[in-house]
């Protein structure tokens, strides 16, 4: 460690990051922020993606650096693998260990420069099918390839013998610990770390609370919501979401649906198909748009439950969110969520891709306020217990004190 610093240094390597604001750029903020409460010297590198964004910025301790190459193109992110290398050579005196958020484009530079400069680098899988190689599969289909072809298997096998020498990974959930280790990950390897929450900020609110937000939104104060936040992306089931929609409308007519988020940079991003989708059926005054915002807990705490119909998931941010909220929750029972939800205790799961389950679960729900607030309760409890941002944050300053020789910092 270098001796003019007070405190070891981290660099966290994320693709993307706020102002969007998807999960993994939220649990990216979160944990750089943390970590330097926790007394780490915090540098996060990330993608510039918008060219009005500055190159260098801070947030409370954090600098940010956003690197080339500039702009929204979506396989622009493929150059960050570069430029991040150079970045972190020539950087090599401000960190001990690096921490890459989502590997599937930093992994190997971070590995690289693990391997060369021999700095501990540990890998936090933010999406399923980031070690397996599946989750390039939608792009690689328009090439007619996909992970299990030659040539991109061997390439994979390639990658993965350098990605396997990692200092240790992260398992956000037993479905991606059960990936690594189907792809050779040593089982003492992998540290179970879920994602977390502030559940100071993401809270219920009481009755005057929830109205006055209602009125701050425009909401009309009686009409039942059911929100979603996240990507507007096709994987979470948002084409479906909608068509189930229109059937809800037909028993509760002054329904009112919010979509919380925008369709970011990937090739699922589907926002336009739902805004046509809305305007070719006039449901204009029923399902509402609001892009990316800052505050999202306002539109929770503004609804009556929380739909979440997604076809994957590595772990479901949103659904954590949305039980610190006191939401009652309706989600695909897939296996990224098992670790997250209560069956019938605070949540109502349903076959994924289901849409006739999807509409009659919403349907039902929204009409039963009992139902409501007993899985709302529930789910609060469930979220302060097992995902609250103090304890998550201590797991992570823990594992890197381990890596690094450091004593274990704490905050304050």
């Amino acid at each position: 460690m270098d001796s003019k610093r007070r405190s070891p240094g981290v660099c966290l390597l994320t693709e993307t990051f706020y102002p969007l604001t998807g999960g993994g750029e939220t649990q990216a903020r979160t944990l750089a922020l943390g970590l330097a409460r926790h007394g780490y010297h915090v540098t996060l590198m990330t993608r510039r993606n918008d060219k009005q964004l500055p190159r260098v910025s801070s947030i409370d301790t954090v600098v940010v650096r956003r690197l080339a190459p500039a702009g929204a193109a979506h396989l622009k992110k493929w150059g960050l693998s570069l430029t991040a290398l150079v970045e972190l050579v020539r950087r090599r005196d401000e960190f001990d260990v690096m921490l890459v958020c989502g590997y599937r484009v930093l992994g190997i530079p971070a590995m690289i420069v693990s391997r060369f400069l021999s700095k501990p680098c540990i890998l936090k899988a933010d999406s399923l099918g980031e070690q397996s190689g599946a989750f390039f599969d939608p792009g690689l289909k328009r090439f007619g390839l996909s992970h299990e072809r030659w040539p991109v298997s061997l390439a994979l096998r390639i990658r993965n013998g350098l990605l396997s020498r990692a200092s240790g990974f992260v398992a956000i959930s037993g479905a991606v610990r059960e990936e690594l280790q189907a792809a050779g990950v040593p089982a003492d390897q992998v540290h179970d770390i879920p994602n977390s929450v502030d559940t100071d900020m993401y809270r219920p609110a009481d009755r005057e609370e929830k109205a006055a937000i209602r009125d701050r939104l425009e909401i009309g104060q009686d009409r039942p919501v059911a929100v979603f936040t996240g990507r507007l992306v096709s994987t979470k089931g948002l084409p479906m979401l909608l068509r189930a929609w229109r059937g809800v409308l037909e028993s509760t007519p002054d329904g009112l649906l919010l979509l919380v988020g925008s369709g970011g940079l990937g090739l699922q991003n589907c926002e336009s198909e739902l805004r046509g989708f809305a305007d070719q059926h006039d449901l204009g005054g029923s399902v509402r748009f609001t892009g990316s915002v800052a505050e999202v807990g306002d539109y929770l705490r503004a609804a009556d439950l929380f739909v979440f119909p997604s076809q994957r998931e590595s772990f479901g941010i949103s659904v954590i969110e949305a039980m610190a909220c006191g939401l009652p929750v309706i989600a695909s029972d897939i296996p990224g969520l098992s670790d997250v939800v209560v069956p019938e205790v605070t949540a109502r799961l349903i076959p994924p891709q289901d849409e006739d389950a999807l509409r009659g679960a919403i349907t039902s729900l929204l009409n039963d306020r009992e139902l409501q607030a007993q899985l709302g309760m529930a789910g609060r409890r469930r979220a302060e217990q097992n995902f609250s941002e103090t304890r998550v944050i201590q797991s992570y300053a823990d594992l890197i004190g381990d890596l690094t020789g450091y004593e274990r910092w704490s905050a304050g």
